[in-house]
């Protein structure tokens, strides 16, 4: 084996390893945040940014909706998936499949529909 044969070789047997560490996410889906005006949204506004890391939680019990999400920022409730676009959702999370959630964008606007977006990612990948 020749000696630049030698150091790939040892160079793809040292990163390999790295390669299957690393974690793959499919997105779900993008929405806007409902019901931010009638929970904690106004209380912790100034602290929300982008990127931050939400909270899903499964409420089958909601008198409103059977397949209602509940969305929470550090343990405010700041909303619900949109009953429109929950189905899949609550269908996931009832089978027992890890969901994670981030924000996508925040909007200084009247409208509480246009304030946050989140996204719903699914992992995916080895165990």
């Amino acid at each position: 084996m020749k000696r630049w044969q030698a150091v790939l070789w040892l160079l793809w047997t040292w990163a390999t390893p790295l390669h299957a560490g690393v974690d793959a996410a499919i997105v779900l889906q993008d929405s806007p945040l409902a019901g931010f005006q009638y929970h904690a949204g106004r209380a912790v506004w100034p602290q929300l940014r982008v990127g931050d890391a939400l909270t899903l939680v499964r409420e089958p019990d909601n008198p409103h909706d059977p397949r209602a999400v509940r969305v929470e920022w550090r343990g405010h409730k700041l909303g619900y998936v949109p009953r429109r676009e929950n189905a899949d959702v609550a269908r996931l999370m009832d089978r027992g499949q890890a969901l994670s959630a981030r924000i996508t964008r925040l909007a200084e606007v009247r409208d509480p529909w246009s304030r946050v977006r989140f996204e719903i990612v699914m992992p995916v990948g080895p165990d």
